[in-house]
């Protein structure tokens, strides 16, 4: 049988099989680590060969499940389609898809959220458990065995190397110019062996082009061709714009301070519609020569790269429209050079944004007013997507911002509380908070300022009244005058966010 031109690698042609037969090896009761980042690099179809088997299965009457680790979200071929089928006992360490929140907060799915430059140390440590399967995709399998990775790395790095059989899809889809575009680094150790990451610049590439594999534990091989679902951004809206601009002015108050260079530091932005808001504001700021130290490209940072105002973007994985994939991949010879993806142990490795002074910005759920940050949770019960990167950048970052529009549901809840129902970043780890209404610097402010600052320029003034009636009490009652609350009404902002999300709409 001839070669396909993607599977060049002769030791391993006879792996080649269909999904269904690669889905067989896998049995109930194993942990699988898998690629995806962020709707990229995931495979496509031996997910949904494994969740028709465990469908079958249970039909039968046979319990079927698998753990299933990841890098980051997924897509529905890979999360939704197990956890529609009850296949998933524990996932980690984030994810976005619909049904799988639904089964986490009903109490069907055991789930582990973790800083995603956490994972494959853990991993590495032995903390999460023994790796029996990765299932990973790739762009091509070489001749020396040496794999070409997709559009995200992710975990794939330590899934290869942890687990005890490897499953490979080889997704002729992804454009065989990405090879060359990965830079992935085999030099960290655990301790006491570990050394610093080289990296000085967000443009410096510290490791070698190709993915490693022992050949012996490859298992299966599956061809596919199938696209990455990532999903369309809305455009700008008047809110997620003033948001930007709140940034942006700030961002020139710092260069004029001289606390920024002109070309500002290494930018990192969570994924989002605000997040590419910013992006966009950025496009027709004064700022030139701005370079980018993140998790995910995005269509903004995308534009940014075309216009010449960013010179180069380091991530772990491509998260792009529809419109902003099709233009990548037009002008891919152009990115390819700006452009580089990282295993995601690097990307958001704390020494590293550090060093390099990252401007980090995120987004959140809730805000309290001494600044503690609740980014996962709804009522402090109910998860939504995960703590993601977010943490691994505030804490480590030059400058930390954390934003989010004033209001919720309609305007019916406000976005600054008394207190946050559920704590993932702390008053320590949070520098600046915007909305809409302005911007909050909380560096060399004490709680109580803190607090005033939140209240006077980020809350909606539909809500201020209430939070400043909140302080004032507490500022006569609370036992304790460092941090004031009334702990038997700071959550009364939560009753109102029950009711408003539990009362139909009109």
């Amino acid at each position: 049988m001839k070669s396909p031109s993607h599977i060049l690698a002769s030791t391993v042609q006879d792996k080649i099989m269909s999904a269904d037969a690669a889905a067989a090896l896998i049995p109930s009761g194993a942990t699988v680590g898998m690629s995806g980042f962020t709707g990229s690099g995931y495979p496509k179809s031996i997910p949904l060969a494994l969740a028709s088997r465990i469908e079958a299965e249970h039909a039968a009457g046979r319990p079927f499940k698998v753990s299933v680790w990841t890098g980051a979200s997924t897509a529905p071929e890979l999360d939704g389609a197990l956890a529609k089928v009850d296949g998933i006992e524990l996932r980690l360490p984030y994810q976005s898809d619909p049904t799988c929140r639904e089964r986490i907060n009903a109490g069907k799915m055991e789930y582990i959220d973790i800083h995603l430059s956490h994972v494959a140390q853990h991993a590495w440590f032995g903390f999460l458990g023994k790796l029996d399967y990765a299932v990973v995709e790739v762009t091509a399998i070489r001749e020396d065995g040496s794999l070409v990775p997709s559009s995200s790395i992710g975990n794939n790095k330590t899934w290869l190397d942890q687990a005890e059989h490897v499953i490979l899809e080889v997704n002729s889809w992804q454009d065989a110019r990405l090879e060359g575009m990965h830079d992935v680094y085999y030099g960290t150790q655990v301790p006491p062996h570990r050394k610093p990451i080289p990296i000085v610049a967000a443009g410096d590439r510290i490791g070698e082009t190709y993915l490693r594999c022992d050949p012996s534990k490859i298992v299966a091989i599956v061809e596919t061709h199938a696209p990455d679902r990532n999903t369309a951004f809305t455009p700008p809206d008047e809110t997620s714009m003033a948001i930007a601009q709140h940034i942006i002015d700030f961002l020139g108050h710092e260069v004029g301070k001289g606390r920024l260079p002109k070309e500002l530091l290494p930018l990192q932005s969570g994924v989002g519609n605000v997040a590419n808001a910013v992006m966009d504001g950025l496009e027709h700021s004064p700022f030139t020569g701005m370079t980018a130290y993140t998790e995910v490209l995005q269509d903004g940072m995308l534009k940014l790269l075309a216009s010449g105002k960013l010179s180069f973007a380091s991530a772990t994985a491509l998260s792009l429209s529809p419109d902003g994939y099709a233009e990548f991949l037009r002008n891919l010879d152009f990115y390819r050079q700006r452009v580089l993806l990282r295993p995601q142990e690097i990307s958001n490795h704390p020494e590293v944004i550090r060093r390099l002074g990252v401007i980090a910005m995120n987004g959140l759920i809730e805000a309290d007013i001494y600044g503690n940050v609740n980014s996962t949770h709804i009522g402090g019960t109910r998860i939504m997507n995960g703590i993601g990167g977010s943490g691994d950048f505030a804490r480590n970052a030059y400058l930390s911002f954390f934003m989010t529009p004033s209001t919720a549901k309609g305007g019916s809840i406000s976005s600054i509380v008394p207190m946050v129902t559920h704590v993932d970043h702390t008053e320590h780890d949070v520098q600046v908070i915007v909305t809409e209404q302005g911007l909050a610097d909380l560096r060399g402010l004490s709680p109580k300022r803190r607090a005033k600052a939140i209240i006077g320029h980020c809350a909606h003034p539909k809500f201020q009244p209430a939070l400043i009636d909140y302080v004032e009490e507490a500022a006569r009652r609370s036992p304790g005058q460092h941090t004031p609350h009334l702990m038997d009404e700071a959550f009364g902002f939560l009753e109102r966010r029950v009711k408003a999300e539990t009362t139909p709409a009109q």
